[in-house]
């Protein structure tokens, strides 16, 4: 009997029928989801699924590009403080979305914003350079697989042992995954105990490659770190409650790649700045796009800093932020 002929029941499940299945079931928990409105919760209770199983389809949903968002309204008002911002800062291009309800939303409003942006910049033969942190996290959701041709994609700074979600090495090789591109990690810690040791691993533990091919980078995505206890760079106990404070008394507004500035963006005299695994500030300003991702109102100052470090020429921020960075400048 053909296979056609098959009752539905005893045809082989092949990969071919498997994924489409997969596919089929996360358009009906989508559909569920935007179409007629239930929770997730409720969606959940109706498959006899887990809600951690439809975050995750309407996250891989929207990735695949299977679902499409309009959002009507006037939004006039970010398109107006996008071009006060190329403007006032000199910037190529400038994103800025709508202020979020919560401020708990505004990393993860500027991280959707930063893959659709990501997804339409990317192009074949591009070497992508990508930092860290939560806000580049929240990219990946809307960061579209397309067919691209040699891309590579380089992490800039080194790892953190105790960071799981927003390891540098998991951004750059969950980025490089989705892109299908080749991936080059920064095989060293964030921070070691000196100099030394930085200039010992450069030399003889064959980081040198990273160098080479970040000479390269045509982009580079990047997101910035305040000074409080609780930002990145400290959560992680590498950078001492001490060095903290004595990086604060030397002026330091915030961090990027774990490189400490002040707010005329100029990297601050301390010893923590000489022990960073990442690649140097001075090379990042010769890349020809670079992408600040970042907002929210603890933030003007180091992005104020951070804009000048590296002399970017992209932002994706928030309407309240780009308002205060406007301001700020004057």
């Amino acid at each position: 009997m053909p296979d056609n002929d098959l009752p539905r029941k005893s045809r082989p499940l092949t990969p071919e029928r498997g994924a489409g299945r997969i596919a089929r079931n996360r358009m009906r928990i989508a559909w569920m989801y935007y179409v007629e409105g239930l929770t997730q919760h409720e969606i959940a209770h109706r498959l006899g699924i887990g809600r951690v199983t439809v975050v995750r389809n309407i996250n891989e949903a929207i990735r695949q590009r299977e679902v499409k968002i309009w959002i009507e309204g006037d939004v006039s008002e970010c398109f107006v403080l996008e071009g006060e911002l190329k403007k006032a800062f000199g910037f190529k291009d400038a994103v800025v979305v709508p202020e979020p309800s919560t401020a708990d939303s505004i990393r993860k409003s500027i991280g959707v914003a930063a893959g659709m942006f990501l997804s339409d910049t990317l192009e074949d033969d591009m070497t992508v350079g990508v930092g860290w942190g939560a806000t580049l996290y929240e990219s990946l959701a809307t960061l579209a697989p397309r067919t691209l041709e040699n891309v590579q994609v380089i992490s800039l700074l080194g790892g953190i042992v105790q960071a799981l979600k927003f390891n540098p090495a998991e951004f750059a090789w969950q980025f490089a995954r989705i892109m299908g591109a080749d991936c080059y990690l920064f095989q060293a810690p964030a921070v070691v105990d000196s100099p030394e040791t930085r200039e010992a691993l450069i030399e003889r533990c064959g980081l040198h490659d990273i160098f080479r091919r970040a000479e390269r980078l045509d982009l580079a995505i990047l997101s910035v770190g305040t000074m409080a206890p609780s930002s990145t760079a400290f959560r992680f106990n590498l950078i001492s409650d001490e060095e903290r404070a004595e990086l604060l008394k030397l002026g330091a507004v915030g961090d990027m790649l774990y490189n400490f500035y002040d707010r005329e963006g100029r990297l601050v005299d301390h010893p923590v700045n000489r022990r960073i695994m990442s690649l140097p500030i001075a090379q990042l300003r010769s890349v020809p796009t670079r992408v600040i991702a970042s907002g929210g109102n603890d933030k003007v100052d180091s992005l104020l800093g951070a804009i000048k470090l590296v002399d970017c020429n992209v932002l994706i921020t928030n309407e309240a932020t780009a308002r205060e960075l406007l301001l700020g400048r004057t």
